[in-house]
C-alpha cells in the first residue's frame, strides 16, 4: 500500500506540475509553436495560391485558344466567300449562309404586329413607348423563367434598332446631372448578376445612370432574357441607360458562343427573324463612351493607331462582324491570283501534321535546345514579330500568316501545306505594306483595336497573337492617348479577373469584369465601379451563388481545379496523335517513356497554351521507377462518347477536335432546326473541313462514315447523335456512375 500511495502521489505532483506549466507557459516554446504554426499556415496557403493561380492560366488559354479558333474559322469562311466565285465561277451556298444575312422580305418591315400573341400566353405584354409597368414586369418574369413572346421581341428590337440609328458612335456624358454613374462589365447571359447589380445598386433611372460595356450575351444561358432587359431600359431612359458594343455584339463570335443556338431553341418559330434583327442592333451599337472628357470607355482597348476623331465618324453600322477582313483588301493584294498558282502548286517534301523532326537525346546540341525553346514564338506569326507597330490582328498561332506559297516552319502543332488556300491575316497584309490603306480598311481597323484588345505590361503595340485578335498595347501607348485627348482614364472590359477589376498601368487603365463564376463556381467575382464628380473610381464586389458560401476555400480551389484539368484533359485527348508523334521522336527506344522536360517542352509545342506544365505533371501523367514521364498515362482516363469501329484513328481525333465548329456549321446547314441533314450535305461539309484543315481523309473514308451514322438508313443523318459521339468522355465518370 505504500508503493501505491507513493505512485498516486507522484502522478499528483506531475499533473499540478503540468497544470502550473500551462499556467505560466514558458515564453520561448510559445513562441516556437507559434512559429511552427505560421510557418505551415504560409505554406499551405502558399500551395493553395499556387494551385487557384494554375488553376485560373488554364481557364484563360483554354478561352482564349477557343477565341483563335473562332477567328481562323471566320477568316477561312470569309476568304472562300471572297474569292471563291473568282475561282471556280461560282459561290458555295454553305459559306454563304455562314457568313451573310438571309435576304428576306419579312425583315424589311415591320411585319410584328402580324404575329398573333395567344390568349394561353401569360407572359408580360409590351406596348410602346415603354413605361416603367412594363420593365418591372419584363423583371419578374424572367425571375420566374418565364419568357417574352417573339412578338414582342421583335418589336422591342425594331424600336431598339430606331433608337441607336440616331446615336454617335462615341456617347459623351457628364456627372454634373447626377451624383454616380455606374459601370458594368462583361455579363456573357449571367441573369443572375445582372439581377443582382440591379438590386445592389437600384435599377437604371434618372438618379442612376448605366454604362454597360459590351459582351451581354454568349456563353451563358441567359443571353436572350439579359439583352431584352438592357434594351428594354435603354428604350426607356435614352439619356440614363448607355451600351457599347462589345467583341461578342457579333453574329460569328454568337455561332460558336450560344447565343444563336439560344435564341433557336427559344423562338423556333421566328428565330432567323429575330437573330437578323439582332445582327442589326448589334451593328449599331455605339463603340465608346466618355465621361466628363476625362474618362474614355470601350470593350477591348487601344492601339497606337486608335483615332478618335476618326472612329466617331465611322458608319459603325456597315461593320456587321469585327472578324470580316473588307472585301477590297483581298482584291487590292490580288488574292485571287495568288491563291490560283497556290492551288497549282505542289511542294513533295511538304511536312504532314506531327511529321516535324524532333533531334534524339542523344543528336541534340545547346543551340538545338535554344532553338526548340524559340521555336513556339518563332512560329506563331512572322510577320507579328517584325512588326513593333501593328493597329490590330485576326490571325490564330496555329495558322501561318502566308499570303503566297512560300514555305513556312512547321511543328506539330502547326501543320503548313503548300496545296490549300492560306488564312489572309491582318498581320501579314501589313507585312506586305500596301501604299496607303483605303478609308474602309482603316475604319474596320479601328473597330478592331477597340473590340478586341488587351493591355501588357511591356512598352509598345504588338498584334494579339494569344487571343488572335486585336493588339496588345503598353503603358505608354496608354499615356499617350490620354495625353493628347487630355484624358485620365482608360476603363475597358474583354478579360475575366479573379476578384472582378484590376488596374495597370499606373493605375490608369481599370479591367472591369461583372459575371462572377465565370469559369466555374466560385472561380472570380463579378464587380461594377461607381464614378462621381470628382471621378474617383469606388469599386463594390460581389458573387452569385447558392453553394459557394457553404464552402471552404480549399474546396472552392479544388472544385475550380477539378474542372479546369477535365478541360486540359481533353484538349489532350484531342491532340492524341501529334503529341505522341511528338513523345515518339524523343523516345527513340521505344520505352513509353520521356523526361519530364521533354514530356513538357512536347506539350507546349503542341497546345501552345504557356502554361506551367512541369507543375501540372503530377495531374496529368504517370513516373516511372526512374523518374521519366509515362506520356501513355496522358489519355488513359478518357475515351471516345460512342464508340464507331468503321472511323479510322485519325478522323475520330479530327471530329474531336473540330467538334465546336462542325456543330456551327451543321446548325446552319439545318435550316428547319430539325436536327437532321441529308447525306450529301453531310459529305460536302466534311469535305471542306478536310481540304481546310489539310486533314488526310480520302472520300471513301468520309463516305462510310457518313452510312455508318446514318442509323435507320433514310438518307438523313441525326447530328446531335453523331457529335454526341465525338464528344471526349471521362472513363472515371463513367466508373462512378456504375457504382452509383
Amino acid at each position: 500500500m505504500g508503493c501505491g500511495t507513493s505512485m498516486a502521489t507522484e502522478t499528483q505532483e506531475k499533473r499540478l506540475e503540468t497544470d502550473e506549466a500551462a499556467k505560466n507557459p514558458n515564453p520561448a516554446l510559445t513562441m516556437k509553436a507559434a512559429i511552427l504554426i505560421q510557418r505551415w499556415y504560409r505554406r499551405y496557403m502558399a500551395r493553395l495560391e499556387m494551385r487557384r493561380r494554375y488553376t485560373w492560366n488554364i481557364f484563360q488559354s483554354i478561352e482564349y485558344a477557343g477565341e483563335q479558333d473562332q477567328l481562323q474559322l471566320s477568316s477561312f469562311f470569309s476568304f472562300m466567300l471572297d474569292n471563291f466565285t473568282q475561282l471556280h465561277g461560282t459561290g458555295p451556298d454553305l459559306i454563304s449562309q455562314l457568313l451573310d444575312p438571309v435576304t428576306d422580305p419579312w425583315l424589311g418591315r415591320e411585319t410584328y404586329d402580324l404575329i398573333p400573341v395567344p390568349e394561353s400566353y401569360t407572359g408580360p405584354r409590351l406596348s410602346f413607348p415603354l413605361s416603367v409597368c412594363h420593365t418591372n414586369a419584363l423583371l419578374a418574369a424572367f425571375k420566374e423563367q418565364q419568357s417574352l413572346h417573339a412578338r414582342y421581341v421583335l418589336q422591342l428590337l425594331y424600336e431598339t434598332k430606331k433608337l441607336l440609328r440616331q446615336m454617335p458612335n462615341i456617347i459623351h456624358l457628364s456627372t454634373s446631372y447626377t451624383k454616380e454613374i455606374t459601370i458594368c462589365g462583361d455579363l456573357h447571359g449571367r441573369l443572375d448578376d445582372l439581377l443582382l447589380i440591379f438590386y445592389k445598386n437600384g435599377l437604371p433611372s434618372a438618379d442612376t445612370p448605366y454604362v454597360f460595356n459590351g459582351d451581354f450575351v454568349d456563353r451563358g444561358k441567359k443571353s436572350v432574357e439579359v439583352v431584352i432587359l438592357l434594351f428594354a431600359y435603354l428604350l426607356l431612359y435614352p439619356d440614363y441607360m448607355h451600351l457599347n458594343r462589345g467583341n461578342h455584339e457579333d453574329h460569328i463570335m454568337n455561332l460558336r458562343y450560344g447565343f444563336t443556338k439560344e435564341v433557336m431553341q427559344k423562338y423556333k418559330n421566328h428565330g432567323r427573324q429575330i437573330l437578323q434583327l439582332f445582327q442589326d442592333v448589334f451593328s449599331l451599337l455605339p463603340v465608346a463612351t466618355v465621361i466628363d472628357g476625362k474618362v474614355l470607355i470601350v470593350h477591348g482597348g487601344i492601339s497606337d493607331q486608335t483615332d478618335l476623331d476618326l472612329l466617331s465618324s465611322i458608319e459603325r453600322h456597315k461593320v456587321k462582324s469585327a472578324l470580316r477582313l473588307p472585301t477590297h483588301t483581298l482584291e487590292q493584294l490580288d488574292i485571287s491570283r495568288s491563291c490560283r498558282q497556290t492551288k497549282r502548286m505542289r511542294f513533295p517534301d511538304s511536312p504532314r501534321p506531327g511529321s516535324s523532326r524532333i533531334p534524339a537525346k542523344s543528336q541534340r546540341t545547346p543551340n538545338q535546345r535554344k532553338q526548340r525553346s524559340r521555336l513556339s514564338q518563332q512560329d506563331s506569326c512572322a510577320s507579328s514579330s517584325s512588326s513593333s507597330s501593328s493597329s490590330s490582328s485576326l490571325c490564330s498561332t496555329r495558322t501561318p500568316s502566308c499570303l503566297s506559297p512560300h514555305h513556312c516552319p512547321s511543328s506539330p502543332s502547326m501543320p503548313y501545306s503548300a496545296n490549300i488556300f492560306q488564312v489572309p491575316c491582318l498581320d501579314s497584309l501589313s507585312s506586305i505594306s500596301p501604299p496607303l490603306p483605303p478609308q474602309h480598311e482603316r475604319e474596320w481597323k479601328q473597330i478592331v483595336d477597340i473590340l478586341w484588345s488587351d493591355p501588357r505590361a511591356q512598352e509598345g503595340c504588338s498584334p494579339n497573337t494569344f487571343r488572335g485578335g486585336g493588339c496588345y498595347f503598353g503603358p505608354d501607348v496608354t499615356q499617350r492617348l490620354l495625353l493628347h485627348h487630355r484624358m485620365e482614364l482608360l476603363i475597358r472590359s474583354h478579360e475575366c479577373k479573379q476578384e472582378g477589376y484590376e488596374l495597370c498601368h499606373g493605375g490608369q487603365v481599370i479591367t472591369i469584369f461583372s459575371a462572377s463564376n465565370y469559369y466555374e463556381e466560385g472561380s472570380n467575382r463579378g464587380a461594377y465601379i461607381k464614378l462621381g464628380r470628382e471621378l474617383v473610381p469606388r469599386f463594390y464586389q460581389y458573387q452569385v451563388s447558392r453553394t459557394t458560401r457553404k464552402l471552404t476555400l480549399t474546396q472552392r480551389v479544388r472544385a475550380a481545379e477539378c474542372s479546369a484539368l477535365r478541360a486540359l484533359q481533353e484538349k489532350l485527348f484531342a491532340h492524341r496523335s501529334e503529341l505522341m508523334s511528338g513523345f515518339q521522336q524523343y523516345d527513340q527506344n521505344n520505352t513509353g517513356c520521356v523526361s519530364v522536360s521533354e514530356w513538357a517542352q512536347v506539350l507546349e509545342l503542341v497546345l501552345r497554351l504557356d502554361l506551367p506544365w512541369r507543375t501540372l505533371r503530377p495531374h496529368l501523367a504517370c513516373l516511372a521507377p526512374d523518374a521519366s514521364v509515362e506520356y501513355q498515362s496522358c489519355f488513359q482516363d478518357m475515351g471516345p462518347g460512342i464508340p464507331l469501329p468503321q472511323v479510322t484513328p485519325s478522323m475520330a481525333e479530327a471530329l474531336f477536335r473540330y467538334r465546336t465548329d462542325l456543330e456551327i456549321i451543321f446548325n446552319i446547314i439545318d435550316k428547319d432546326h430539325s436536327g437532321l441533314i441529308s447525306i450529301e450535305e453531310f459529305r460536302h461539309t466534311w469535305r471542306l473541313f478536310s481540304a481546310h484543315l489539310d486533314v488526310d481523309i480520302d472520300d471513301g473514308a468520309i463516305d462510310d462514315l457518313a452510312r455508318s451514322i446514318d442509323f435507320n438508313k433514310d438518307g438523313s443523318i441525326d447530328f446531335t447523335e453523331f457529335l454526341e459521339a465525338f464528344r471526349v468522355v471521362h472513363k472515371l465518370d463513367n466508373k462512378d456512375q456504375q457504382q452509383g
